[in-house]
């Protein structure tokens, strides 16, 4: 089901959409709290999101673009004021500049979003509200009851997709590591760690700290450890069997990097002729000092895909996370 309305009242100076979908109160959370589905309703379908940051803890951030059908992009920012998992998101909604800055001649507003469970389901009620009657004038001016009503219509789309998630490939007994296959080319990993997004972001990126937990099942070592830390360098990761000295590696260039939150790099079996991934790395702070790992790999194919998943590499990579964990609590 659709948003159910969205309504302005100027004596409150509010402006109130009203969402129910026959979903549990976890699943419709999750649609905010993931930066990769948020970015796929949020925002009207001929203005679509694009979100590089989702702090979604207390005192946290997110900041998005919202590129248009003819090129022209709008910024805006989200600061976290209160969230409390799953029942309610508290943030102060603004307009930005290209640098992530405050737009100053556009009102920031304060946005409420309510989540509740239903008895056929759940449903989220978000209420912006207003600094004065001038500043609701001018953004209801811009449109934003339209463009609101547009993007929130989206939502059900995607509560309603029914992506393979690690039910339909589990992982090892107890494993937290996750997988959620999107479409025919693309999956994303998701694991929660503890440690702050700034010690997840050193152990991917120094290599003495690589080599130590980024090893897969027991039994391999890394020999050959060559990090990119800068746009455009090339990195060479290898490793050996202990036992039969079989050895492997994976290759490719940073493309995007914007520490400690997002990297952006290219994949290919060294070896191996063919395209090979675009691996997203997005680490978000949560609440607890924990960091949500995630991976976003685009293969070039679904037959490659397949091969990739069959070969137990979310097993592998609960291990190397379970490792990550240990290798912060010794550093701590």
């Amino acid at each position: 089901m659709p948003v159910t309305s969205v309504t302005s009242d100027p004596s409150s100076l509010t402006l109130t959409a009203i969402g129910d979908y026959p979903v549990p109160i976890e699943r419709l959370w999750a649609a905010w709290a993931d930066p990769r589905q948020l970015e796929r309703f949020w925002g009207p379908p001929e203005w679509p999101a694009t979100f590089t940051r989702h702090d979604m803890v207390e005192g946290g951030r997110s900041e998005y673009a919202m590129t248009g059908p003819s090129g022209g992009c709008a910024r805006g920012y989200w600061r976290f004021v209160r969230v409390e998992a799953p029942r309610i998101i508290e943030v102060l909604d603004g307009f930005a500049n290209e640098d992530g800055s405050p737009n100053e001649g556009l009102p920031e507003s304060k946005m409420v979003i309510r989540f509740e469970s239903t008895p056929t389901g759940s449903r989220f009620v978000n209420v912006a509200t207003f600094a004065s009657v001038e500043a609701m004038e001018q953004l209801l001016a811009m449109g934003m009851q339209e463009g609101l009503t547009a993007a929130m219509a989206q939502l059900d789309l995607v509560l309603a997709d029914l992506r393979e998630s690690t039910r339909d490939h589990p992982g090892s007994a107890g494993a937290r590591t996750t997988l959620e296959v999107l479409d025919d080319t693309t999956v994303v990993v998701r694991r929660e760690v503890r440690g702050s997004a700034s010690q997840i972001w050193r152990c991917h990126h120094e290599a003495a700290l690589v080599q130590r937990w980024m090893l897969g099942p027991d039994g391999w070592t890394m020999p050959v450890c060559e990090v990119a830390t800068r746009v455009g360098d090339v990195y060479r990761y290898e490793w050996e069997n202990s036992s039969d000295g079989a050895r492997f590696g994976f290759t490719g260039e940073l493309l995007e990097s914007e520490a400690p939150r997002r990297a952006v790099t290219t994949e290919r079996m060294i070896g191996m002729d063919g395209p090979g991934t675009v691996n997203e790395l997005l680490l978000t702070p949560l609440e607890g000092d924990r960091t949500r790992i995630e991976i976003r790999i685009q293969y070039p194919s679904k037959e490659l895909r397949d091969f990739v998943l069959g070969t137990g590499m979310v097993d592998g990579m609960e291990t190397s996370y379970a490792r990550l964990e240990k290798t912060i609590e010794s550093r701590t």
